[in-house]
């Protein structure tokens, strides 16, 4: 054979060798997902081991593993003050102990969701590993739901403990006896607890230290001491396999919030020293001082020792103060030096007047080339959309106080398809500030009107005068209108009945005592929630809890369905209001939307 014909076959053959040999292994592609969490196939000591006296414990698995957030997720019951070390080595997660375990004593190792598959990121769903120090494992246990106080919502990450120290004093001087963290809905369950008498306290501990040390930090406690025994919350025994604590992902439905035992309502304690917390000029002529908290009855104050004129409002609190400076020759400096006196409290924890020395800056900005023409003064009014709601005022406001306007240059109208009609007004001041007048008319539903502002209509106390705006608008009838009277049931004192939009945000609010009817008139059509505040202190508002002063938050209570509202619709609905935090939970698992 020549070589000619030889090289037509051999060319193809020498060809696959080389793309074989040039080819990468990969696994098969195809097939179904795995969503299979890692098992556990032995482990050293096994689990629930007693009397044990090592340093080091070995989980293997049935494959590669990863860590997710370990630091954040990994909980030892009871705490030790230094956590062991956990590693990964090949499939095997090593613990070793650093410091010493205590004797006799049942410990817990909860490792949440920290631990998955290395190639999908299956998790091991609220895996635990149980051992004892003595002869016996203890089996009790506490269950619970922890909760925002004041919407009744769960909060990620929060310690639930367990104190066998009953000083009021312990959770901020000593870690816990027990630890575990609440789930999505704010559920919890700790386990292997010793029979004992307890303080039960909720944390988000942002400094991660297992104590109740920082003012910002939501915190929780139960009124009463718990008596943990065999009579209650007793744990069935497991059978005794590696994977007794195991619960696979796919077995978690979105059912219905577990119930426990104990209620813990979460709140941030008040504010309780004074001191200045901020101080603002974003005016020339505007100064603004905030407390730290409202002053009651002591004195918080501005100080002219320059002799410039000036006038001091203040909001509902009292705890700000709004300075508005009248004299340019003061107000026209990039920075002016201003004295307060207000409340203050000391390294003592005392109270005590302080007059403070405060510079206050402003520097305008400047005006783009070109462009340097004075921006008018410019007026706001409340008519959204054309439309008044029925009973509505007309209210104007400014961003500086107001002179009393000039009414020749302000017209209202009632405007027919060929003339106009002027419509009579008054125009008075809001007592409650310097900012706002309301124009004040008796208006027909379905009738057009216009107003006019003429230029120089409105001016400030600093001589800016606003331009010249025209409103057109209606009020609308009271038939394009929801009409909702909630009548309560079993109600006994104070109570702030609140209409919420999908959002939970209050759309209006009243005050209803005992067994009254909260009327909400000129509703949008929609839906809406409704949430009752029990204001114990009558404050008209809902008020936070106080651990030192042993003070829970205001009780809390949502009517248990969304109410429709509808167009020329008026809705009378009966609430029995006898029982406090009561709302139904919306599910943090597979089913976010379903209401409980």
């Amino acid at each position: 054979m020549s070589i000619r014909n030889f090289l037509p076959g051999i060319i193809p053959v020498i060809c696959f060798l080389v793309i074989s040999s040039c080819a990468k292994m990969v696994a098969p592609t195809g097939g179904p997902k795995d969503t299979t969490p890692p098992e556990v196939v032995r482990s050293i000591p096994p689990p629930k081991s007693l009397y044990f006296s090592g340093r080091t414990i070995q989980i293997t698995f049935n494959e590669y593993v990863a860590f997710d957030k370990l630091n954040e997720k990994f909980m030892i019951s009871p705490p030790m003050d230094q956590k062991p070390e956990i590693s990964l080595r090949g499939k095997t997660m090593r613990i070793e102990f650093f410091g010493k375990l205590k004797d006799t004593t049942t410990y817990t190792l909860y490792f949440q969701d920290a631990i998955k598959d290395l190639n999908e990121g299956n998790p091991l769903i609220n895996y635990q590993f149980v051992f004892s120090t003595g002869g016996y494992i203890d089996s009790l246990s506490v269950t619970g739901n922890v909760l925002l106080g004041s919407n009744l919502e769960p909060e990620k990450n929060v310690l639930v403990m367990l104190y066998s120290n009953l000083a009021d004093s312990a959770p901020r001087k000593v870690i816990p006896d027990y630890v575990t963290i609440a789930d999505e809905n704010g559920y919890f369950r700790i386990d292997n607890i010793r029979p004992a008498k307890y303080r039960l306290y909720a944390l988000v501990d942002n400094n991660n230290n297992k104590r109740y040390d920082l003012q910002d930090e939501l915190f929780a406690f139960y009124d009463q001491i718990l008596d943990v025994n065999s009579s209650k919350n007793y744990i069935l025994p497991a059978k005794d396999t590696l994977n007794n604590n195991k619960i696979r992902a796919d077995s978690i439905k979105a059912t219905v919030p577990a119930e426990g035992e104990y209620k813990l309502y979460l709140f941030k304690t008040p504010e309780k020293k004074y001191y200045l917390s901020s101080s603002v000029r974003n005016m020339p002529y505007k100064l603004v001082y905030t407390l730290s908290r409202p002053p009651d009855t002591l004195d918080f104050d501005f100080i002219s020792e320059d002799g410039g004129k000036f006038f001091i409002e203040r909001n509902e609190l009292k705890d700000t103060m709004t300075v508005w400076l009248l004299d340019s020759l003061i107000w026209s400096k990039q920075e002016i030096t201003t004295f307060i006196r207000y409340p203050f409290t000391d390294k003592e924890n005392k109270v005590v007047y302080k007059k403070d020395t405060i510079p206050m800056r402003y520097f305008a900005v400047k005006p783009v080339r070109g462009k340097g023409a004075q921006i008018p003064y410019r007026i706001t009014c409340n008519i959204s959309g054309g439309t008044l709601k029925p009973g509505q005022q007309i209210v104007f406001t400014a961003s500086s106080p107001l002179r009393e306007p000039d009414t020749s240059k302000i017209k209202l109208f009632r405007v027919d398809k060929d003339y106009k009609i002027a419509v009579p007004y008054t125009l008075t001041p809001d007592t409650a500030t310097s900012l706002r007048y309301i124009l004040k008319t008796k208006l027909n539903a379905e009738v057009r009107y216009q107003i006019i502002t003429d230029k120089g209509a409105f001016s400030s106390i600093y001589n800016d005068l606003s331009d010249s705006t025209g409103y057109s608008f209606s009020m609308r009838p009271e038939n394009s209108f929801g009409h909702l009277a909630m009548i309560l049931k079993n109600g006994q004192g104070k109570m702030v009945v609140q209409l919420l939009d999908n959002s939970e945000k209050p759309v209006a609010e009243k005050r209803v005592e005992n067994e009254g009817t909260a009327v909400f008139p000129f509703l949008e059509k929609g839906k809406y929630r409704i949430r009752i505040i029990y204001d114990i202190n009558g404050d008209g508002r809902w008020s936070t809890g106080d651990y030192d002063l042993k003070i829970q938050p205001e009780p809390v209570s949502y009517y248990p369905d969304e109410i429709e509202v509808k167009t020329d619709w008026r809705i009378e609905q009966d609430w029995d209001v006898s029982e406090m935090h009561e709302k139904h939970q919306r599910l943090r698992l597979n089913n976010p939307a379903k209401l409980r």
